[in-house]
């Protein structure tokens, strides 16, 4: 095993150890001094690992959280099922796999609601949605690279917080919270839809809209 791979390693452990006490003493260094003792390391681990802080933390957690989502998804045949289909699985693993953890993502989204962390929580939900949209099959490289992971970005927020005030049924699923997401994915198809019938109204048009037309997608 690599240095690099036992660095990550430890950096996962402190993590996941961390999560536990964070409903307790919340996004803070108290939490990720009581997660470096909960995983068996002496205290100067808490700044050798992370030292960044709790921001780091903050960025360390939300990789592990992509990683952990990926390696779900290769079980599931995504290539079997509709773009929306593969949207709605990726959204739905990523919350699941931190099911556990819910109040410490809770108390999370209050760390990264600090106007200090806004470029942070950005940045951080722009990754995760990339991370979807690739394991979707997405390849885009022109303006819908953009387009699409800035949408999804959308969609993902607002249903991490339908998720987060929701109630499991008695099956222990989100069902609620699954049906909100599909509505927000019919949200974003309509967007994505209202290009694509300009287009189509374009190509009936005179020569000179014809070949502005050319002129935009060419």
């Amino acid at each position: 095993m690599t240095a690099i791979n036992e660095h990550q390693e430890r950096r996962d452990s402190i993590v996941a150890a961390t999560l536990n006490h964070v409903p307790f003493d919340g996004w803070t260094i108290k939490a990720l001094a009581a997660g470096v003792a909960h995983a068996g390391y002496t205290p100067d681990m808490a700044l050798r690992a992370f030292p960044g802080g709790m921001t780091e933390v903050a960025d360390h957690f939300a990789d592990w959280s992509d990683r952990r989502m990926l390696d779900a998804l290769e079980e599931i045949d995504l290539d079997s099922m509709r773009i929306r289909d593969r949207i709605h699985a990726c959204v739905r693993v990523r919350l699941e796999i931190n099911a556990p953890h819910r109040e410490a993502i809770r108390r999370l989204l209050s760390f990264l609601s600090l106007p200090g962390n806004a470029p942070l929580a950005g940045r951080l939900a722009w990754r995760s949605c990339s991370h979807m949209w690739y394991a979707a099959g997405d390849r885009a490289t022109d303006w819908n690279y953009y387009s699409k992971r800035g949408l999804l970005v959308s969609v993902y927020s607002s249903t991490i917080l339908y998720w987060l005030a929701d109630n499991p049924d008695d099956n222990g699923d989100f069902s609620e919270t699954w049906a909100f997401l599909e509505r927000r994915i019919d949200d974003v198809l309509k967007v994505f839809s209202v290009p694509r019938r300009l287009q189509d109204k374009m190509s009936g048009l005179p020569s000179p809209f014809r070949f502005f037309r050319a002129v935009r997608t060419g």
